[in-house]
């Protein structure tokens, strides 16, 4: 019998098919309530023939420690920064993933940040919580200019919601997709330079890796407009977080609308909790019933297809002799 690490918390806390597919393969299921750090993978790692994971670390020594044992690792979603995807490659393991199963969520929560943001939203919902009727005076988005920081499959998902609010949309990707962007009007920014500086709003969905870590610190922070709002439903670490906890101070932003931070969770002493014009979600942008249900079922069938011999629907790395 395969012996299965289950740590994603979203796959098991929501109802769906993912489960009864899951549960007829006969596996043995291990569940655990990640994401889970390096040092809880050790503990666990050299008894399971998969993980099915998260945001958990499986970093080179768990990989190590879970050989000879280990045959997968399956990501639900589609971040790969917490895996040492070459470490895995380099030990025969194949690391399968689900693009395509979340933009449309993300793309939502980016607006959901935004708008809250622009109204005053969860500032007017308290007000009037502890019955007080404060009126505070808003902003609308139509007419400003988004920046879009990697225009992949989420970024063109915001792009397409911001031209339907009116907005002028700008985006910045090395790899660019001529075609789309015509047919939304969408015009490229020639370097990363020329999207902060035009953009009332800047919006990150780019991957993380060690060129994109702290893309956005004190020095780019120089070149952003005075007042502008920041979205990130990406990786925490794409963001300097005393960078942007200073700018927030200063007035040089007006806002920073987050889904994720550097640390996941958060200690309660965590800077950005508290810092004003902040508003931090915690790493929810891809959790609705219909993204779980699209995620799982594609992890859960990239898992019995690799344990089973066949292919993925969708893997990461190219091991030797494929």
């Amino acid at each position: 019998m395969k012996k299965i690490l289950l740590t994603t918390t979203s796959y098991q806390d929501t109802p769906g098919e993912h489960h009864d597919l899951l549960e007829s393969q006969g596996f043995e299921i291990v569940r655990e309530r990640g994401p889970l750090d390096e040092e809880r993978m050790l503990e666990l790692a050299g008894d399971f023939d998969a993980f099915l994971c998260g945001d958990d670390a499986i970093t080179a020594r768990v990989i190590e420690k879970s050989l000879p044992r280990l045959q997968l690792i399956s990501k639900y979603g589609i971040g790969l920064d917490k895996v040492d995807v070459e470490f895995a490659t380099a030990k025969g393991i194949p690391v399968t993933f689900c693009p395509g199963v979340n933009h449309t969520t993300v793309a939502e929560h980016t607006f959901a940040l935004l708008l809250a943001h622009c109204r005053n939203l969860c500032e007017e919902v308290n007000h009037t919580r502890k019955g007080e009727w404060t009126r505070l005076t808003g902003n609308e988005i139509m007419g400003k200019t988004l920046s879009i920081i990697g225009f992949g499959r989420i970024g063109k998902e915001v792009a397409v919601r911001a031209k339907a609010f009116g907005m002028e949309v700008k985006a910045y990707d090395p790899y660019w997709d001529e075609a789309f962007a015509e047919s939304l009007g969408v015009s490229r920014a020639n370097s990363l330079d020329d999207a902060l500086g035009d953009a009332e709003v800047l919006s990150l969905h780019l991957n993380l890796s060690e060129s994109t870590r702290n893309l956005i610190n004190g020095e780019s922070l120089k070149r952003v407009k005075d007042g502008a709002i920041l979205l990130n439903c990406a990786r925490g670490e794409l963001v300097d977080t005393q960078a942007m906890v200073e700018a927030l101070a200063s007035g040089k932003l007006k806002g920073y609308g987050s889904d994720v931070l550097d640390q996941e969770p958060p200690p309660p002493d965590h800077p950005l909790l508290s810092a004003p014009g902040a508003l931090i979600t915690p790493h929810i942008g891809s959790r609705t019933y219909e993204s779980v249900v699209r995620q799982a079922t594609m992890a859960t069938r990239n898992l019995i297809n690799v344990l089973n011999g066949e292919p993925a629907l969708a893997q990461a790395n190219e091991l030797p002799g494929e």
